[in-house]
């Protein structure tokens, strides 16, 4: 059965408190979802190791090596509270925040989730907020920046 092309402007997030090294109980906390007009930076590059071999003259062995993470970019949004704000403000301080589990939910046209991307140990870095203007239509962020531990495809319900 063909399936309609995904709209790749229709999009959910969802931020969840992780508690680091230990399960709290009951799961994950929720800290609110949001919508946002653009995500960039979901990306994992894998840096080969090289490795030379005495006789092999024809190519050098690659092997897996360590991966990294891009800074993962959610443009012109809006949440449902202001706690990605006051954890980015509490870090920012020196003090203890949770860090994030933050999920990306790509809907299909009839708004029912369709491919999910999970950033496991996220931590808001930057935080910009839309500029003020009365003729203007933004709304409340322009830009949150957040740099993460993992990025991983989990199933999706529905």
């Amino acid at each position: 059965m063909a399936r309609a092309p995904y709209h790749v402007f229709r999009f959910r997030v969802d931020f969840k408190s992780e508690t680091v090294g230990v399960q709290a109980p009951g799961g994950d906390v929720s800290i609110c979802s949001g919508a946002f007009s653009e995500v960039t930076g979901l990306e994992a590059t894998m840096e080969p190791k090289a490795i030379k071999e005495g006789g092999t003259n024809y190519g050098i062995p690659q092997r897996p090596g360590q991966v990294t993470f891009a800074t993962v970019v959610l443009k012109r949004g809006i949440t449902s509270n202001r706690n990605l704000w006051q954890i980015f403000n509490t870090t920012s301080s020196g003090r203890f925040a949770p860090r994030l589990q933050v999920t990306i939910t790509l809907l299909d046209g009839s708004g029912a989730p369709a491919i999910a991307w999970q950033l496991d140990q996220a931590m808001p870095v930057k935080f910009k907020f839309a500029d003020l203007n009365a003729k203007g239509a933004e709304v409340g962020i322009e830009e949150l920046h957040l740099v993460h531990e993992g990025l991983s495809s989990p199933p999706v319900g529905g």
